[in-house]
């Protein structure tokens, strides 16, 4: 059973239910299978009511190569069996040929949607949508390169253009414990009219046989924790703390949000979003829910040797985007306030580390010390890396423009944007008029 206790800037909504397992009894006798049953027929219910007048649509930022995790299938099958979202966006980044995209469009085959069309696909490296990007480009408004945060604004821009959703959720696809609970609960506090939430990020206990979630635990939260000590009190350190999984993929959005929040193309994007929704959102209209009891997804490898890939890339970016946001708050960066910032920071996550070891201790979980630290001294290493690319450019890579922006220097390109997507699900070819301009 979940805890009630409300902390920090924002409102957290809990899973407060009984977990879904015939072998613990809910206090009338009847199992908590049966009795997460029920709360799911009325969550789904509520979502169902409350979507006939703020439709929502869900955004799946997809790689082709996940066609072949059992993760995709799953979600999939799932989503076969949902009957109240009103679009479901599939923005797909490395699918090379029509034959890859015609693959992953039949895997979607099954699902229907609202607007009657089904799943419908972005086709991000397809001849049109790179004919957009290069439009973007030539205006001075640079999506980015491939990542999931280009994925998700191709997909938004998507929503946008056909004016049909007030409610956007976004998850990712290689979620291996994923439910038909995790999507309502992500759903419900932005679609419920009376509870009137502009902004829900999802969060979720990340436990096996062992602590997961290594960023979370023994950089973000440790990083957030120093500032606070070096800087003092901030209000967006504060909310940012604020946040029991702060780089959850998972969150549901208005669409007013969506068309203003600008988003980084790289893996700040969960810190990016989170500092935009500060900026543009009052704090009331934002909460975390607890979608699952438990989650599992894809582990990444630390790379501690290379800064290039794997969590050690993740915690760059991650650094990069945080650090940004701050400037932007006035807060001044220069190498010595580094320094003492990755003294502090270290500090706390070595901390942080002798926590998690005991509270694995108690729980009977395997706890690997040494592996823990070395995690530390890579998020260290990172953390100094994202500090000096930005004393050296303070501006670095820019955030992808919002939507406000771009309909404002380019009226038409939302509109360009559907016929592209709308095109490439008809299979219609590719046409070149003079100039060589695809349309």
């Amino acid at each position: 059973m979940a805890d009630f206790h409300q902390t920090g800037a924002i409102t957290t909504l809990h899973r407060l239910r009984p977990a879904e397992s015939p072998d613990v009894l809910v206090p009338d006798g009847s199992s908590a299978a049966a009795g997460h049953l029920e709360d799911l027929d009325r969550l789904e219910s509520a979502v169902r009511h409350h979507a006939q007048s703020r439709p929502i649509a869900l955004v799946l930022p997809c790689l082709y190569d996940e066609l072949r995790d059992d993760a995709l299938a799953r979600i999939i099958e799932i989503l076969r069996h949902v009957d109240y979202l009103h679009q479901v966006v599939v923005s797909v980044d490395g699918a090379e040929s029509r034959d890859q995209l015609d693959h992953m469009r039949a895997a979607f085959g099954g699902i229907r949607t609202l607007d009657g069309r089904g799943a419908v696909l972005v086709w991000n490296d397809g001849p049109r949508l790179r004919g957009i990007e290069a439009r973007l480009r030539a205006e001075g408004l640079d999506p980015g390169g491939r990542g999931k945060g280009r994925a998700t604004w191709f997909a938004y821009g998507y929503v946008l253009a056909t004016e049909e959703a007030h409610v956007v959720a976004v998850h990712d696809c290689d979620i291996r414990s994923y439910s038909r609970e995790l999507l309502a609960r992500l759903c419900f506090p932005t679609v419920h009219p009376n509870l009137n939430y502009e902004f829900a990020k999802g969060y979720y206990g990340r436990v096996t046989d062992r602590l997961h979630g290594r960023v979370t635990r023994l950089f973000m939260t440790p990083l957030l924790r120093a500032m606070k000590s070096v800087l003092g009190p901030l209000p967006l350190l504060d909310y940012l703390d604020s946040f029991r999984y702060p780089l959850a993929g998972e969150c549901s959005l208005t669409t007013d949000l969506v068309r203003i929040n600008r988003i980084p193309s790289d893996w700040g994007l969960e810190v990016g979003v989170l500092a935009e929704v500060f900026r543009n959102c009052s704090l009331k209209r934002i909460c975390q829910v607890e979608l699952v009891e438990n989650y599992e997804h894809k582990h990444r490898e630390l790379s501690e040797a290379d800064a290039s890939t794997g969590l050690h890339r993740m915690v760059v970016d991650i650094a990069a985007s945080l650090i940004r946001n701050l400037a932007s708050y006035g807060v001044q960066f220069d190498a010595g306030f580094l320094n003492t910032l990755i003294s502090a920071y270290v500090r706390t996550a070595q901390d942080a580390i002798a926590r998690y070891s005991d509270d694995a201790a108690l729980n009977g979980l395997i706890f690997d010390r040494h592996e823990e630290e070395v995690a530390v001294e890579t998020f260290s290493r990172a953390l100094r890396t994202a500090g000096l690319s930005f004393v050296r450019d303070p501006m670095g890579a820019p955030q992808i423009p919002n939507w406000s922006r771009v309909t404002s220097a380019l009226p038409d390109l939302l509109d360009e944007l559907r016929a592209a997507v709308e095109a490439d699900r008809r299979g219609r070819t590719l046409a070149v008029v003079s100039g060589g301009a695809p349309h």
